[in-house]
């Protein structure tokens, strides 16, 4: 979506890491504008602009206008660095645009309405894309796309293909992509009291190891008692044999 916002810019005639800290230190941010034709210019802006512009309803999608030294583009953002401690802007992407040519763009899709497979049937509303790709002439990028799932019974789903799109718009996702569906809830059974009672635990179970070692103890304690029978024959012959 075009709008008509004005973002002054300043070229830099040096790069590299420590000018672009000095550039974030006087509250610039660095950044590179190419296409159209014309070799990439490096530049820096205000950052707080360009963020306004990010957070707007129509997001990157935004076309505006770059000014550099009096030379004005439309362009869009394509890339941005955001430090993921203070937030700030780091480094920026504008890509020159063409009024009059056609450009593809991925437009965030939004869902409208109370599915009666959900109030009527206990089923779940999941949405699996929430974003679709199409082609269309710059002034024509929508927003967003809103699809109405308050027809949508137990199994029943929207399609990228139930989106209605309209002048030059031309759909470039696969149609039959799944937009949102109204699915099952699964319920896990828990186990009957027969059942539990049926089942034997790891404690109740005993093992090869156990069994092996009771025998062992009982083996030798036999052997034990052999000999304390042998000692005590040995100790009444003694006296017998005097």
């Amino acid at each position: 979506m075009r709008k008509d916002i004005t973002i002054a810019a300043e070229p830099r005639e040096t790069r590299g890491k420590n000018e672009a800290r000095r550039l974030r230190v006087k509250g610039f941010s660095p950044a590179v504008v190419y296409g159209g034709g014309i070799d990439p210019v490096a530049i820096s802006v205000n950052p707080k602009e360009v963020n306004s512009i990010l957070r707007s309803a129509s997001g990157h999608n935004t076309i505006f206008n770059i000014d550099v030294q009096g030379s004005i583009a439309p362009v869009m953002v394509v890339d941005w660095q955001h430090d993921p401690i203070k937030g700030k802007l780091l480094h920026l992407d504008f890509i020159r645009i063409d009024l009059t040519k056609r450009i593809r763009v991925s437009v965030p899709v939004l869902t409208h309405g109370e599915a009666p497979g959900v109030k009527q049937q206990g089923g779940l509303l999941e949405v699996i894309t929430r974003e679709i790709e199409i082609e269309c002439l710059p002034d024509e990028i929508p927003e967003h796309f809103t699809v109405d799932v308050g027809e949508l019974m137990l199994g029943q789903s929207k399609r990228a293909s139930d989106i209605p799109v309209a002048g030059s718009m031309k759909l470039i996702s696969p149609p039959d992509a799944v937009i949102a569906h109204v699915i099952t809830i699964k319920v896990v059974a828990e186990p009957t009291p027969a059942e539990a009672v049926a089942a034997p635990t790891a404690e109740a179970a005993p093992t090869e190891p156990e069994v092996i070692k009771k025998g062992k103890k009982e083996e030798e304690g036999a052997a034990e008692g052999k000999a304390e029978g042998k000692s005590e024959g040995k100790a009444e012959a003694k006296p017998k044999k005097k």
